[in-house]
């Protein structure tokens, strides 16, 4: 085995990726919702998420809330320590900001929201365990100069590249300014998270460096996006600053450049279960750094 050589997969991998010469669509084999109705999430919200694969809630934060967060965004932006941290990815061909990751460890501001109970509560709920935050970062996604996020899912990288052994994580997205259907906005294929594709193109050394500016590989095939859209569809999220969209890890989602005046920032948490912990990479030469992929299963709130 060469230094850049993926490990051999092992009985345990249920979802192969970036390995076989042709794609596949694989059928999911663990739950969408590990929890009961203990908790924030309504019955009927949690039957939706569970067939959706997401759920908004249209007011998490207040506006005063909203603003200290934006405020908190552009302190960051401007610190220039923040700007020279590897932490801080910026566009291809620009100095504009495009991510800012572990910032709940980055910003005392943003650490508070990762321990929210309208936040961690929801997550607790749907996975049904104690849980920890795999991934954080801040995304800029400023007016004219904002870049799409193509089509993928989380999960097949998390997986490929981090070593997240199955199903059982949730994304939160709390929009800190207005999101319109032209500046953007998240975009869904719901019910695709039932549905795993596998992808092809061995992940190179370091493939980070890249995949955080525009991912390449770990990328779905056009015959595969094309059915999964033909039988899902596709929803576009819009709404008000404070509002917010939780979303299981396989929903294949992307997002437009922004081309218009209007930015689209928003804060990304992932919390994971504590009993999903990640163990090697199951198709990549070395893990990811611990900003973008946690190796501390520390529950959130302990």
């Amino acid at each position: 085995m060469t230094e850049h050589a993926c490990p051999t997969p092992g009985p345990n991998d249920l979802y192969p990726t970036r390995r076989a010469g042709e794609p596949a669509l694989l059928y999911r084999t663990d739950p969408v919702v590990h929890g009961n109705v203990d908790g924030p999430i309504d019955q009927e919200t949690l039957v939706a998420y569970d067939a959706d694969g997401f759920l908004t809630v249209d007011e998490l934060l207040a506006p005063e809330e909203v603003e200290r967060y934006r405020a908190e965004l552009r302190r960051l932006a401007a610190d220039e320590a923040v700007l020279r941290d590897d932490r801080t990815i910026t566009e291809r061909g620009s100095d504009e900001i495009r991510s800012i990751f572990e910032v709940h460890k980055v910003s005392d501001v943003f650490a508070e929201l990762v321990t929210d109970p309208r936040v961690v509560g929801r997550a607790r709920q749907l996975l049904g365990s104690d849980v920890y935050v795999h991934q954080s970062r801040v995304n800029y996604k400023p007016g004219f100069k904002g870049k799409d996020f193509y089509w993928h899912s989380d999960f097949e990288t998390w997986h490929a590249e981090d070593g997240m052994p199955r199903m059982r994580a949730v994304s939160i997205s709390i929009a800190l300014t207005e999101n319109f259907v032209h500046n953007g906005g998240l975009m869904i294929m719901p019910g695709s998270h039932k549905t795993f594709v596998s992808c092809v193109g061995e992940t190179p050394a370091d493939h980070y460096k890249e995949s955080l500016r525009g991912q390449e590989v770990g990328t779905p095939d056009p015959d595969s996006l094309s059915i999964l859209a033909d039988k899902h569809g596709i929803e576009l999220f819009t709404g008000p600053a404070g509002s917010a969209t939780m979303f299981d890890c396989n929903c294949m989602h992307g997002s437009n450049g922004n081309i218009t005046p209007f930015p689209r920032s928003n804060i990304f948490i992932v919390f994971n279960s504590v009993e999903n912990t990640c163990e090697e990479p199951f198709a990549a030469p070395s893990r990811r750094p611990e900003f973008i992929a946690a190796r501390d299963f520390t529950p959130v709130g302990a």
